[in-house]
């Protein structure tokens, strides 16, 4: 069980690997023995953990961050709640929880959490990964790897809708679970009891409640909350280039997928549309807040646009086709985070954006998902359409009349829509102004080394996080990393908390304090950092870390309309849930690079990846921060964790 904790990069790797037998249909891209929610009846619940747990973590959590003063003011209110008005919210979420077995404690007060925030979803929310190039070079023109990949995803929709995608399993011992005559045997195995079959052999079934909101799905605005709107009967595809929208269906009336030469055409066809750009892009609106988003969606639909909208909610997914090729990585970054604000549609559940030179990537809405669902539709997309692209550089699109097929919305706009898509175009613009994005690649050394040195490559990295901002800004501050609960039940994510009194220490040792310690010691407080993580992160994966709870016990008390306790009005308490530093990992064989917006405003925003002898930093912020110095740390911070391990005396 302990290692949970490597969820969702094992499970990348491992489902990368396995080799499928042969679909048998086009259709599919592959057919599970073993049907594809085989396992989700069974899965265990989300634990609500014990109050006196959540307490002891919470300040822990803390110590770091606060002087002896307000540590002890904190510990006291903390203490207070535990025994009085915390004790008995506990014990009303238990016994919500007991009554509602089908799903997780967690579910509803995180939907609401995204589903009522009125900030704008692009750069809040939405995340982006962008797929690596195809390894075969002709294949990565626009045209080709556009169809290839539109292809492959609806093979993977297909696939799962009809059972047959194989279920995500994260296999502790694949020579024994991940195997034909495990299969065999387990799928007679009724779905009340599977996930104990899987157990038995350490292989973990993953919840894949979600992944059904992966296609035909739209977040909606809403005043004070937004819906999510899923019409799985819908066949068409919602295809944007220079602002513009195009549909076009392809699922035909017998449920097959479109012939790979057809899709080819009628994308042709939008690329080599000559009309111009809109002069009021409707794709600004879905970058607004989200009461003024609401509003301008009443006014478009009291103005003759239901059918279109319509159109554009229900679309399988949103295609959108960027007229210019990538520079560089940073420019990638910008082009997928968020784009031109004209050729994307920010509520659909993911945009596969693809530009110019076949450079593809994914930005998601986060709402209705998390990471996991989003990278298993992108490995099998990745490897299906480099393995088995539906179409080649010889291919001729059929000979089809796209210009009945393709139809181009138009949209009926008043002057108040007007006025509102230019004011959504203005914040865009300002916002996306001031957003800095850059990035380092440390070539020095990896997981692999790491691993050598028995430390973990994951505290490493945010060792290495904490040390680089406490050289820069000479402090610690609240550190988010998201962690996948996805092993329960319509489990979500929970957060490992970074900054750590064994993080603080280390950090003033390397950056203040260098000449008191030797070599050896250094080595010994990476050590401490290292198992101290490892215990976080193994907590968090079984749902035993303490901001989840937390949040929790706070919608219960607000659902009652009176004042909050005082626990959550400790400035403590608002300080380590302002994230200044947000960060999240993954790493794949499918996937270049993912990054997000910084979460505060005065934050930085950062995906990383650790690779076997590499590892890579992708940095958000605004002016209030300088991204290019904190990298440099990181950097600096790095090199000298490197060389302590490896056993070399280092300068400051």
């Amino acid at each position: 069980m302990a290692a949970r904790q490597l969820l969702l990069r094992r499970v990348a790797a491992t489902r990368w690997r396995r080799g499928y037998s042969s679909a048998g249909a086009v259709e599919y891209l592959h057919r599970s023995i073993v049907p594809t929610m085989h396992y989700q009846k069974s899965l265990p619940r989300l634990p609500v953990p014990k109050l006196e747990d959540t307490i002891r973590r919470y300040l822990n959590a803390q110590k770091p961050l606060l002087n002896d003063d307000q540590f002890r003011k904190t510990e006291e209110l903390a203490h207070h709640f535990e025994k009085g008005v915390g004790r008995e919210l506990h014990e009303q979420l238990v016994s919500q929880d007991n009554q509602n077995k089908h799903t997780s404690y967690i579910t509803g007060p995180w939907f609401d959490m995204y589903l009522k925030a009125r900030e704008p979803v692009v750069l809040n929310f939405n995340a982006f990964m962008s797929f690596n190039p195809d390894p075969k070079s002709e294949y990565n023109d626009q045209l080709i790897r556009a169809t290839n990949i539109t292809f492959s995803a609806l093979r993977f929709m297909k696939t799962f809708r009809a059972g047959y995608l194989e279920p995500e399993v994260f296999h502790l011992n694949p020579e024994k679970s991940d195997t034909q005559m495990f299969k065999n045997i387990i799928r007679f195995v009724p779905s009340s009891l599977s996930w104990f079959g899987a157990y038995m052999v350490n292989a973990y079934p993953l919840d894949m409640s979600q992944y059904f909101r992966l296609f035909n799905s739209t977040r909606l605005p809403k005043l004070n909350k937004d819906e999510l709107y899923t019409d799985e009967k819908a066949k068409h595809l919602l295809v944007l280039r220079k602002g513009n929208f195009y549909l076009f269906d392809v699922i035909d009336g017998d449920g097959n997928i479109l012939k790979p030469s057809e899709i080819q055409a009628h994308l042709k066809y939008i690329l080599s549309d000559n009309s111009p750009a809109p002069a009021f892009p409707l794709g600004y609106l879905s970058s607004e807040n989200r009461d003024t988003w609401a509003l301008l969606r009443k006014n478009l639909l009291d103005n003759g646009n239901e059918e279109a909208l319509q159109k554009v909610d229900s679309a399988v997914f949103c295609l959108s086709l960027d007229d210019f090729p990538v520079k560089d990585l940073v420019h990638l970054s910008h082009t997928m985070l968020h784009g031109d604000g004209a050729n994307r549609w920010y509520d659909k559940s993911f945009n596969l954006i693809i530009t110019k030179d076949g450079t593809a990537g994914i930005n998601f809405e986060h709402s209705w998902g998390d990471g996991v669902a989003v990278l298993r539709f992108q490995n099998e997309v990745f490897k299906d359409s480099t393995k088995a692209p539906a179409i080649s550089p010889e291919t001729q699109p059929a000979s089809v009349d796209s210009s009945r097929a393709v139809q181009k919305l138009d949209f009926k706009l008043n002057d108040a829509l007007k006025a509102g898509i230019t004011k959504a175009k203005q914040k865009f613009d300002a916002t996306v102004e001031s957003l800095s994005l850059n990035m380092i690649q440390f070539q020095k050394g990896g997981k692999d080394l790491l691993k050598q040195k028995k430390v973990s490559p994951d505290a490493v990295a945010q060792l290495a996080f904490q040390m680089a901002f406490f050289r820069q800004y000479n402090q610690t501050v609240a550190t988010y990393e998201s962690c996948s609960t996805a092993a329960f039940k319509h489990g979500r994510t929970e957060t490992i908390r970074p900054a750590s009194i064994h993080t603080k220490k280390c950090s003033e040792a390397f950056v203040r304090e260098l000449s008191k310690h030797s070599t050896e010691e250094l080595q010994k407080l990476i050590e401490e950092c290292s198992k101290y993580h490892g215990r976080l992160t193994k907590e968090a994966a079984m749902g035993q870390g303490f901001d989840r709870h937390l949040f929790g016990l706070r919608c219960l008390a607000l659902s009652k309309g009176t004042a909050l306790p005082d626990f959550y009005q400790d400035q403590a308490y608002a300080r380590l849930n302002y994230n200044i530093i947000s960060t999240s990992t993954l790493v794949s064989p499918a996937v270049q690079l993912g990054g997000f917006g910084p979460v505060v405003p005065d934050g930085f925003g950062v995906g990383y990846q650790v690779h076997d002898d590499w590892i890579g930093c992708n940095v958000s912020s605004y002016p209030t921060r300088n991204g290019k110095e904190f990298l440099e740390s990181i950097y600096k911070s790095l090199e000298d964790i490197f060389n302590v391990l490896k056993g070399k005396k280092i300068s400051s």
